[in-house]
Protein backbone atom coordinates (compact mmCIF):
# COMPACT_ATOMS: atom_id res chain seq x y z
CA UNK A 1 0.00 0.00 0.00
CA UNK A 2 0.84 3.68 -0.63
CA UNK A 3 -0.47 6.68 1.23
CA UNK A 4 -1.33 9.83 -1.14
CA UNK A 5 -1.82 12.84 0.12
CA UNK A 6 -4.09 16.03 -0.67
CA UNK A 7 -4.85 18.91 -0.14
CA UNK A 8 -6.53 22.58 -1.16
CA UNK A 9 -7.74 25.65 0.53
CA UNK A 10 -11.48 26.83 0.63
CA UNK A 11 -13.19 29.88 1.24
CA UNK A 12 -16.04 28.70 3.12
CA UNK A 13 -16.71 27.34 6.43
CA UNK A 14 -15.45 23.75 7.31
CA UNK A 15 -19.07 22.97 7.86
CA UNK A 16 -20.40 23.76 4.76
CA UNK A 17 -17.59 21.72 3.59
CA UNK A 18 -18.55 19.09 5.54
CA UNK A 19 -22.19 19.51 3.98
CA UNK A 20 -20.26 18.95 0.90
CA UNK A 21 -18.26 16.16 1.29
CA UNK A 22 -20.81 14.15 3.00
CA UNK A 23 -24.30 13.92 2.49
CA UNK A 24 -26.34 11.85 0.35
CA UNK A 25 -27.00 14.89 -1.09
CA UNK A 26 -23.66 16.38 -2.43
CA UNK A 27 -21.78 13.64 -2.00
CA UNK A 28 -22.55 12.02 -5.80
CA UNK A 29 -21.53 15.37 -7.46
CA UNK A 30 -18.25 15.40 -6.75
CA UNK A 31 -17.47 11.95 -6.81
CA UNK A 32 -18.84 11.82 -10.28
CA UNK A 33 -15.05 12.81 -11.35
CA UNK A 34 -14.05 9.68 -10.74
CA UNK A 35 -17.00 7.59 -12.21
CA UNK A 36 -20.75 9.07 -13.10
CA UNK A 37 -23.15 7.99 -11.13
CA UNK A 38 -21.12 7.03 -7.96
CA UNK A 39 -22.80 7.10 -4.73
CA UNK A 40 -22.43 5.83 -1.39
CA UNK A 41 -24.60 3.84 0.89
CA UNK A 42 -24.70 4.59 4.28
CA UNK A 43 -26.09 6.40 7.32
CA UNK A 44 -22.87 8.86 7.65
CA UNK A 45 -22.76 7.62 11.21
CA UNK A 46 -19.05 6.18 12.99
CA UNK A 47 -19.32 2.85 12.95
CA UNK A 48 -21.54 2.33 9.91
CA UNK A 49 -21.23 0.04 6.97
CA UNK A 50 -20.74 2.31 3.99
CA UNK A 51 -20.56 0.94 0.42
CA UNK A 52 -18.81 3.04 -2.38
CA UNK A 53 -20.81 2.16 -5.57
CA UNK A 54 -20.74 2.72 -9.40
CA UNK A 55 -24.58 2.11 -11.00
CA UNK A 56 -23.91 -1.05 -12.58
CA UNK A 57 -22.90 -2.23 -8.22
CA UNK A 58 -19.49 -2.54 -8.79
CA UNK A 59 -17.64 -0.73 -5.70
CA UNK A 60 -16.00 -0.97 -2.40
CA UNK A 61 -17.05 -2.00 1.04
CA UNK A 62 -15.62 -0.31 3.80
CA UNK A 63 -16.97 0.77 7.30
CA UNK A 64 -16.70 4.75 9.26
CA UNK A 65 -13.66 3.94 11.37
CA UNK A 66 -13.40 7.59 12.51
CA UNK A 67 -16.11 10.86 12.79
CA UNK A 68 -15.57 14.14 14.43
CA UNK A 69 -18.49 16.18 12.51
CA UNK A 70 -17.08 19.15 10.57
CA UNK A 71 -13.72 17.99 11.83
CA UNK A 72 -12.58 14.55 10.72
CA UNK A 73 -13.53 11.58 8.57
CA UNK A 74 -11.73 8.38 8.24
CA UNK A 75 -12.80 5.12 5.94
CA UNK A 76 -11.71 1.56 6.71
CA UNK A 77 -11.91 -0.36 2.99
CA UNK A 78 -12.34 -3.65 3.09
CA UNK A 79 -13.12 -4.84 -0.33
CA UNK A 80 -13.98 -4.88 -3.57
CA UNK A 81 -18.25 -5.32 -4.58
CA UNK A 82 -18.81 -6.80 -7.63
CA UNK A 83 -22.08 -6.77 -9.42
CA UNK A 84 -23.72 -6.02 -5.49
CA UNK A 85 -21.83 -8.67 -4.11
CA UNK A 86 -18.69 -8.94 -1.71
CA UNK A 87 -15.83 -10.28 -3.32
CA UNK A 88 -12.90 -11.94 -0.99
CA UNK A 89 -10.65 -12.77 -3.85
CA UNK A 90 -6.67 -11.49 -3.61
CA UNK A 91 -7.27 -8.45 -5.31
CA UNK A 92 -9.77 -7.19 -2.66
CA UNK A 93 -8.10 -8.51 0.38
CA UNK A 94 -5.12 -6.41 -1.12
CA UNK A 95 -7.37 -3.67 -0.47
CA UNK A 96 -8.37 -5.13 3.46
CA UNK A 97 -8.19 -2.01 5.89
CA UNK A 98 -7.12 0.69 3.71
CA UNK A 99 -7.49 4.34 5.21
CA UNK A 100 -9.17 7.35 3.25
CA UNK A 101 -9.18 10.53 5.62
CA UNK A 102 -10.82 14.14 5.53
CA UNK A 103 -9.22 16.59 7.97
CA UNK A 104 -10.75 20.12 8.02
CA UNK A 105 -9.08 22.89 9.29
CA UNK A 106 -10.90 26.02 9.55
CA UNK A 107 -8.41 29.26 9.52
CA UNK A 108 -10.24 32.88 9.20
CA UNK A 109 -13.02 31.79 7.40
CA UNK A 110 -11.39 29.52 4.75
CA UNK A 111 -11.08 25.51 5.19
CA UNK A 112 -8.32 23.85 4.68
CA UNK A 113 -9.05 20.04 3.40
CA UNK A 114 -6.55 17.75 3.80
CA UNK A 115 -7.11 13.98 2.20
CA UNK A 116 -4.71 11.12 3.10
CA UNK A 117 -5.54 8.02 1.15
CA UNK A 118 -3.81 4.42 1.22
CA UNK A 119 -4.11 2.73 -2.30
CA UNK A 120 -2.31 -0.31 -4.49
CA UNK A 121 -0.04 0.39 -6.96
CA UNK A 122 -2.61 0.00 -9.65
CA UNK A 123 -4.57 3.06 -8.58
CA UNK A 124 -1.86 5.50 -7.91
CA UNK A 125 -1.87 7.31 -11.24
CA UNK A 126 -5.55 6.77 -11.50
CA UNK A 127 -5.97 8.98 -8.02
CA UNK A 128 -3.05 11.35 -8.61
CA UNK A 129 -4.59 12.29 -11.76
CA UNK A 130 -8.41 11.94 -10.42
CA UNK A 131 -8.17 13.47 -6.94
CA UNK A 132 -6.71 16.85 -7.85
CA UNK A 133 -10.11 17.38 -10.14
CA UNK A 134 -12.44 16.10 -6.93
CA UNK A 135 -10.62 18.67 -4.72
CA UNK A 136 -11.35 21.63 -7.40
CA UNK A 137 -15.19 19.97 -7.81
CA UNK A 138 -15.34 20.15 -3.82
CA UNK A 139 -13.84 23.79 -3.97
CA UNK A 140 -16.66 24.96 -6.33
CA UNK A 141 -19.33 23.49 -4.72
CA UNK A 142 -18.52 24.85 -0.95
CA UNK A 143 -17.73 28.29 -2.17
Amino acid sequence: MKTLKYNTTINASKEKVWNTLFTDENYPKWVSVFSEGSYAKTDWQEGSAIDFLIPSGDGMFSTIHQKIPNKLMVFNHLGFIKEGKKVYDGKSKAWENAKESYELIENNGKTELHVSMDTTDEYVNFFNETFPKALKKIKELSE
